[in-house]
């Protein structure tokens, strides 16, 4: 099962990040998600959008993350995905973004607040830099629209475990597996289930033939490096896990 942490870029400092950022990259991520930092961050539970808000108070823009991800090009084996909002992409300017981030080493983009109905021109410029857009789907999301996403689709697929923000919970909906399920018809990539993971417990709890093919955690990872504890001691768990 691969394994997706997301960490919030230039937090809980400026220097921190990038050294978290490694940390994930050696203990076993194979997909990590940086998020952009935004002002106004819809989706986002308390933890992540108090730690966007502190990045935000360091000095993080786009252009910090993306001209470090370029001078540490080639230094990371997992796959770097950027997660954010549309408004800070569009600020950059579309074009000159997709270029930058293909020359900084970026494998895709996940902008929760762009629709597949309006996504078009934006994952043509993606894929000209050979730059994944990655899907986002919950549990309101019907057949019909995963069959929709999955013509388009590519990367891997963002499954999100239950309506509403991030945020670490106590036990997985039950419909979880019924979301997965549709998920499996309609596409034909791999599955990043993610949405309240903070141990590998709720994981080994799902029946074997209901997994998915991979793990999305944030809101415990962000809540760990807040306490100024490393990003290699939360992955422990994980490797174990991944091992088995």
């Amino acid at each position: 099962m691969m394994l997706i942490p997301f960490i919030t870029a230039g937090y809980p400092t400026l220097d921190t990040f990038w050294k978290n950022l490694e940390e994930l990259d050696q203990n076993g991520a194979d997909v990590i998600e940086i998020g952009v930092p935004f002002s106004d961050p819809v989706a986002d539970g308390p933890v992540i959008e108090a730690a966007s808000l502190t990045a935000l108070t360091n000095g993080v823009t786009l252009k910090w993350i993306l001209d470090g991800l370029l001078a540490r090009k080639g230094h990371f084996q997992a796959k770097l995905v950027l997660m954010g909002y549309l408004n800070p992409f569009l600020q950059y300017g579309f074009e000159n973004l997709a270029h930058d981030a293909q020359h900084a080493g970026v494998y895709g983009f996940i902008i929760p607040d762009l629709p597949l109905d309006e996504d078009a021109a934006y994952r043509l410029t993606l894929k000209q830099h050979n730059i994944h857009l990655i899907a986002l789907v919950a549990p309101n999301t019907s057949l019909e629209r995963m069959q929709a996403y999955a013509k388009v689709a590519s990367g891997y697929v963002y499954v999100i475990s239950v309506l509403g923000t991030t945020g670490v919970r106590q036990g997985l909906p039950t419909d979880v597996a019924a979301t997965l399920q549709r998920a499996r018809q309609a596409f034909n990539l791999p599955l990043a289930l993610g949405f309240g993971f903070s141990e590998p417990a709720q994981v080994e709890a799902l029946p074997a033939d209901q997994r998915p093919d991979a793990i999305i955690f944030g809101s415990a990872l962000i809540r760990h490096l807040g306490e100024h504890r490393s990003a290699a001691e939360f992955m422990q768990p994980w490797k174990k896990m991944k091992a088995h």
